[in-house]
């Protein structure tokens, strides 16, 4: 009465399993002179059965403590939900000792006792005890002693059970939402579903129905327009003009004229009024690329028409006022340009309102499949050709290389080995030389034995840094050799890193 009246107070504690066992196994062992004991659960997905707890083990003890349902005297109880009792562990075939704690003692005086954890029909585990052996009548006590114990444990088991089965729904239901919410907004105009991507998606959405000004950073190629038709079109402004000017395209001379239009006779050649692309995008947007190619006169002109929304068209004295939405972009480091004083910093504050970065491609590592496939489909069509895979060669080839043109390099190469494909496949060989590696290629060194291994090492040296882009550390990880001896022989051989490196704007 005195156990189970201790068991019973152990058991109130908490309702986390893990932290009652020991304390029960401890006491289980203090009262029923136990030499050590172990509570075993059943994991019902993989049907495992493996030691939650034990007294009288050590960790590696328990960790080889594993059986599968119906094997050992723990599985069958656990199969059939009955309690088994071993007299004399030597005398029973059916006892394991896949724990290995009884090797060193007698076996013949010890008895073992296993009853199951279960409740009704729902068997989750089973209590074993070791004793020394005294007679048969002591044995039966324990058992249905132990029962009692079971049962109050199945309780704890089956709680926690419970709970465990409500966190995973739980997590399933945020995975599932989560994943909702990542597919909620996604433009129809732009491919990719990385992690970086779904940043900037959000982004997007945020931004979309307001007429706050952005700014879209990101190398060349990364899809920087596609951003911006993804803001006017996703917002209150769909219906009206979306015109886009390329500042980098443009002279200075014709610049101004082209943002801000100009009247009849105010240059030479100016027969007739012209609007600018400010008026031609009223009420929709306007976006401006490479805007961190402006001259220092237009940033001044394109300043006030952000503060004071109005303007006068080049030889006009009539202010125009400016309802247009502004999207610019640029691949520059403008705070760069800010400390060398080559662009405006009042400017750039009015521009850096809501700044979206565009990852490279070499970032988003996991979208060069989704988007290749994108541009095979499309260049199938306009080529009239049926394209039905890219080959595992190429993929690999195209996974591997760093993409310093971005998504339009992509885009090129695909289009290329579209046209050159002529068994309806993307081959390693349909790719630029660029792209090409020595396993892809069929390499083949030719020479004497001596200039054959110098030329052999050198390719490989070259592949690992252009597998590595430059960094001679992983490079030396892939080759398999220290630090010390890639620098040696990257030295022998005349070979610079830094050529394999991505290049920085």
């Amino acid at each position: 009465m005195s156990l189970l009246f201790e068991l019973s107070r152990i058991l109130d504690r908490s309702l986390d399993l893990r932290e009652l066992v020991g304390p029960v196994l401890k006491l289980i062992s203090d009262q029923m002179a136990m030499s050590r004991g172990t509570l075993s659960l059943l994991n019902r997905d993989t049907g495992d059965i493996y030691i939650e707890a034990a007294h009288g083990l050590s960790n590696s003890q328990k960790a080889r403590g594993r059986y599968r349902l119906g094997e050992g005297i723990t599985g069958k109880v656990i199969q059939s939900g009955r309690a088994m009792v071993v007299p004399r562990i030597s005398e029973d075939p059916q006892f394991l000792n896949r724990t290995g704690a009884r090797k060193k003692l007698r076996r013949q005086d010890i008895s073992f006792i296993c009853v199951p954890i279960k409740q009704g029909r729902d068997v989750y585990g089973a209590l074993s005890a070791d004793r020394l052996f005294s007679d048969e009548d002591s044995l039966e006590e324990q058992v249905r002693l132990m029962r009692i114990i079971c049962s109050m444990i199945a309780q704890a088991v089956r709680l926690r059970q419970a709970l465990h089965e409500e966190s995973e729904r739980l997590k399933a239901e945020n995975l599932r939402l989560r994943h909702e919410l990542e597919v909620k907004f996604r433009p129809s105009n732009i491919i990719g579903n990385s992690r970086a991507m779904q940043n900037v998606y959000d982004l997007i959405e945020q931004v979309s129905k307001s007429n706050t000004t952005v700014l879209i950073r990101g190398e060349s190629g990364t899809g920087k327009e596609l951003v911006a038709h993804a803001i006017h079109y996703n917002s209150s402004r769909a219906a009206k003009p979306f015109i886009k000017v390329n500042c980098a395209a443009l002279p200075e001379t014709v610049l101004e004229s082209e943002l801000f239009g100009h009247e009849r006779g105010a240059f030479t050649g100016a027969v007739s009024t012209r609007k600018g692309r400010f008026e031609q995008a009223a009420g929709g947007t306007l976006f401006l690329d490479e805007v961190g190619d402006f001259s220092a006169a237009t940033q001044i002109k394109l300043l006030r028409v952000l503060q004071e929304r109005e303007f006068e068209r080049v030889g006009g004295n009539t202010t125009i006022k400016a309802d247009v939405r502004i999207i610019t972009a640029t691949n520059r480091d403008l705070e760069v340009m800010i400390t060398q004083e080559k662009f405006r910093q009042d400017l750039y504050y009015r521009l850096n309102v809501f700044p979206i970065h565009l990852p490279p491609l070499r970032e988003r590592k996991n979208d060069i499949l989704e988007l290749a496939n994108h541009f095979v489909e499309q260049y199938s069509r306009e080529s009239d050709k049926h394209i039905v895979r890219i080959s595992t060669p190429s993929i690999d080839m195209l996974v591997a290389y760093h993409w310093p043109g971005n998504v339009r390099e992509l885009e090129n190469c695909i289009e290329r080995a579209v046209l050159l494909s002529n068994d309806d496949v993307i081959h390693g060989h349909h790719l630029p030389p660029t792209l090409q590696t020595a396993e892809a290629s069929g390499t083949v060194f030719t020479g004497t034995l001596d200039e054959t291994l110098d030329n052999f090492e050198r390719e490989l040296l070259i592949e690992a840094l252009k597998s590595a882009r430059g960094n001679k550390a992983k490079a030396a990880r892939t080759l398999g050799i220290s630090e010390r001896i890639m620098g040696l022989r990257i030295g022998k051989h005349g070979i610079n890193p830094d050529r394999f490196k991505p290049p920085r704007n």
